[in-house]
């Protein structure tokens, strides 16, 4: 009796031994939220880490709803962080911080001359950018430290209250936006705006992503594909002419799947690269459709962007030059991370020909867009 007894107690400890060993292996999904330390006003930031059940992290936080880290797996099943950033609130609130990962408003991109007319009355804003007005001005929504809405099941909503005459913009604009990790590594980015009196807008997340892992170098060999025939020419400061012009015979062709380096030198910029706003087919639409599909072959990682907005503004890091250092003290040259901004046009309040950006008050702005992560 005793010996049976000692065999059950042996068998019942292997058993919990054997699936405690699979709780420790096992993904803890779900959130977690950290305290990331104090801005140089003493605010305090929150990091909220996103685990789905494939063990795919999404690290946020709050001063400028940035994406601190993003791990996905190789064809391996090997994890790396493929989105370039700093590691602690210095970094983040520094000077040289080029919007890493952060949400951009009330207007990503250009406005030329820092002005715009509405019903009008002209609005002027801060020309932080040459001649124009860039990203929302001196302090933009990557500058603020937007107030924790609802914490979900596998998601983070965060909102922010733009007040009347900021930066320039008529209306108080209250803005939420709510991130999603899904169980298919899906990074869904949920926006909605209302305001009290019209006003225009345009946001977007500004993650750089590098899908050889966020240290890795040079995106030049990634292979991109984007669903646009058309793109928004620019002049030398980067403002759209207003024309919409075919990609096909020009290095701005991405319809069919090519490095991203193969056409870079033939851009005639300074520095040289990619920075323009790319039409896409399918226009704006209700459900998300897809933008771009781009392939890092080594790691066999694949990443779909998929958007309800027109356009998608491709950057390739022209001007980082080393002089930033990242997360585990990641040197950042150029053309060390690529962007794919969802968007209005760039310049749209000034550009009539362009769908519109204005939002009235009884309307709410929406916009999702999907970053996809996949392996062949």
């Amino acid at each position: 009796m005793r010996a049976m007894v000692c065999l059950l107690g042996l068998s019942l400890l292997g058993i919990c031994g054997s699936l405690l060993a699979e709780d420790k292996a096992a993904p803890k999904r779900g959130v977690v939220k950290s305290s990331y330390g104090k801005t140089n006003e003493g605010d305090v930031v929150n990091q909220y880490s996103l685990t789905n059940s494939k063990g795919v992290t999404v690290k946020i936080i709050n001063y400028g709803g940035a994406i601190t880290e993003i791990w996905v797996p190789d064809r391996n099943g090997k994890l790396a962080d493929v989105n370039l950033g700093f590691e602690d609130i210095k970094g983040w609130q520094s000077k040289n911080n080029p919007f890493f990962g952060c949400l951009v408003g009330r207007y990503a991109n250009r406005i030329a001359g820092g002005k715009f007319t509405l019903d009008g009355k002209e609005y002027k804003l801060a020309k932080n950018n040459g001649p124009n007005s860039l990203h929302g001005g001196n302090k933009g929504f990557d500058k603020v430290v937007w107030q924790e809405v609802l914490i979900g099941t596998n998601s983070i909503s965060l909102r922010h209250i733009s007040p009347d005459g900021d930066e320039g913009y008529p209306g108080e604009l209250t803005a939420e936006v709510t991130y999603t990790l899904t169980d298919n590594n899906e990074l869904k980015i949920d926006y909605k705006a209302t305001c009290d009196k019209a006003t225009v807008i345009n946001l977007t997340n500004h993650a750089y992503f590098n899908l050889a892992g966020h240290d890795a170098g040079s995106i030049l060999d990634h292979e991109l594909m984007i669903k646009a025939a058309n793109v928004t020419p620019t002049d030398e400061t980067l403002i759209p002419t207003g024309k919409i012009e075919p990609v096909k015979g020009t290095p701005y062709d991405f319809t069919t799947a090519k490095k991203i380096g193969a056409d870079i030198s033939k851009i005639k910029a300074d520095p040289v690269g990619y920075d323009i706003n790319y039409v896409l087919d399918a226009g704006k639409t209700d459900k998300p459709a897809l933008g771009a599909v781009v392939y890092e072959p080594k790691s066999g990682r694949l990443l779909e962007m998929w958007t309800t907005e027109p356009g998608v503004q491709l950057y390739t890091g022209n001007f980082l030059d080393g002089t930033i250092k990242g997360k585990g003290g990641a040197v950042y040259k150029q053309y060390a991370g690529f962007c794919l901004e969802a968007q209005h046009f760039p310049d749209s309040p000034n550009q009539p020909s362009f769908p519109s950006v204005v939002l009235r008050p009884g309307q709410t702005y929406k916009q999702t867009t999907i970053y996809k992560f996949l392996t062949k």
